[in-house]
């Protein structure tokens, strides 16, 4: 819930700008949805921060994915930890969420991750590979390619604080078998990103872990030279 329509403006000026050419790097924007339609006109991957699971009806406030899908976007976040937190959007609800969208071809982030709680009482994995469990129950590996898995930790969102490099590795070492577990060999083509407060400093180190395919990158992405910054470490 950042930046308003000048911001928007001024902000995808700035962005236009830099160089964001890769042969190999998927770049992917998920504003608020009343910029979606401007965002998609750009050319860039542009999707959803949040859809709701019915096709359609008497739900206020609520967006479908024929309605997304009817304005160009490609893809919804789904899990993501504030729903989870803020909004109080359970494993179940999740799990309608995923299915739905496997119903209709449409391309989604699943975001999954824990709280200071769960790490100190060192449940952190099992935590994790639970909630993709149940989120993840209907979704048949047929449609996997339609999956990305996004690993917050929810402990460092917004903190300034990232997981180290060996609980960063350890984590997605464990969704990679997991993954693995659930699908086979198909698992382990399922992109996995990083989410917890990724910067220019320790960006390349990150993106360096075993099974960190990319961000999902959160407040850095308000200025567009920093998300610039992320894209770059990402080549390296």
């Amino acid at each position: 819930m950042n930046l308003t329509q000048q911001q928007v403006t001024n902000w995808f000026g700035e962005f236009n700008d830099l160089n964001w050419k890769s042969p190999h790097t998927e770049l992917r924007i998920y504003p608020s949805s009343i910029y979606l339609k401007e965002l998609v006109s750009s050319g860039v991957h542009t999707g959803a921060q949040n859809v709701y699971f019915e096709a359609s009806g008497a739900y206020t406030g609520e967006l479908s994915i024929e309605q997304l899908q009817s304005i160009g976007a490609q893809s919804v976040l789904i899990g993501h930890s504030e729903r989870r937190q803020l909004f109080n959007e359970d494993d179940a609800l999740l799990a309608q969420k995923v299915n739905a969208c496997a119903t209709a071809s449409f391309p989604f982030v699943l975001c999954c991750g824990e709280v200071i709680d769960t790490r100190t009482a060192c449940a952190h994995i099992e935590f994790v590979l639970a909630q993709l469990s149940e989120n993840l129950q209907r979704l048949s590996a047929t449609d996997l390619h339609l999956l990305v898995v996004a690993y917050e930790p929810i402990w460092a969102i917004g903190s300034g604080l990232s997981a180290d490099l060996e609980q960063i590795t350890e984590m997605h070492q464990a969704i990679r078998n997991h993954l693995v577990g659930l699908y086979g060999a198909a698992g382990e083509q399922v992109p996995i990103l990083y989410g917890g407060s990724v910067n220019a400093a320790n960006a390349q180190a990150i993106f360096s872990c075993p099974n960190v395919d990319g961000a999902l990158v959160g407040g850095a992405s308000l200025d567009p030279l920093i998300f610039n910054q992320l894209w770059q470490a990402l080549q390296a």
